[in-house]
């Protein structure tokens, strides 16, 4: 580690503040960037920590929309009743995410700020159509994910929650690395009215849409619609976890096996 100057803001608006004012970098649970900072990948000159700021924290459904604060960790998603009562694949996503002390400590909103390739929440907003909300803006999570630990957060641009419509059916499936508990893949499925996402996280260049199994999804609702598509290989990368053609199987298992956990018995 090396000398940096620490706050700890109480106000979401003293924390832009120090911000605009100083070479600084905003840490949530800090899963991320505590492993970044000792590695000498980041060095801000002020560390601004968001865990003081209560109006970033929280859980409430209001005119049928679901909103989590930034600062919720992951135990708290997992665990909550709302969360399940209105979304139970949100509140099982989060559940699966690191161990106990990680999902005690790791943020909704750090997850979806640093949008790495293989996390899970990232899946869980494009595939269920959550907006971001900021100090700014708000922003569709449909433009928010642009690449690898990239997202359309400006400098200096605090993300302060997230918000989610609810589905009819939705559910996440996802094959995780044995060393890391990350999404070796990932699969978001949702159906509201005539929409249907499906969102792919883990394939290494960060989260996409598919839009095969969207397509074929819409026209027919079941496992069996998904034995024909195609993966773009172009999305996915070879890597030390697992070569393309392994990851685009996982993808056409776990999707099936989504939508296949959404349809009841009859």
């Amino acid at each position: 580690m090396y000398d940096f100057q620490y706050a700890k803001p109480a106000r979401l608006a003293d924390a832009v503040k120090m911000a605009a004012e100083a070479d600084s970098k905003f840490i949530a649970g800090g899963m991320t960037l505590l492993p970044a900072l000792k590695q000498r990948m980041a060095r801000p000159s002020t560390l601004i920590d968001l865990s003081g700021i209560a109006e970033l924290t929280g859980i409430s459904m209001q005119e049928g929309l679901l909103t989590i604060g930034a600062m919720t960790c992951h135990f708290e998603v997992a665990s909550s009743e709302l969360v399940h009562a209105a979304i139970p694949s949100l509140s099982a996503l989060a559940g699966t995410i690191g161990d106990q002390q990680v999902r005690h400590r790791g943020t909704i909103g750090g997850s979806v700020a640093n949008n790495d390739p293989n996390a899970d929440y990232p899946a869980g907003l494009l595939g269920l159509g959550a907006t971001i909300a900021t100090d700014r803006r708000v922003i569709p999570a449909d433009d928010f994910f642009r690449g690898l630990f990239d997202t359309a957060l400006d400098e200096g641009e605090v993300l302060t929650g997230v918000t989610f419509p609810i589905p009819d059916a939705a559910a996440y499936m996802k094959f995780p690395s044995p060393a890391s508990g990350y999404a070796l893949i990932g699969v978001m499925v949702s159906r509201t009215g005539g929409n249907v996402r499906v969102a792919v996280t883990g394939g290494g260049h960060g989260v996409f849409r598919m839009a095969t199994a969207e397509a074929a999804l819409a026209a027919d609702w079941s496992p069996q619609a998904l034995a024909e598509i195609e993966v773009d290989h172009d999305l996915l990368t070879d890597d030390h976890s697992a070569p393309v053609l392994y990851k685009a199987a996982l993808i056409r298992v776990l999707t099936a096996r989504a939508v296949a956990s959404t349809i009841r018995p009859s």
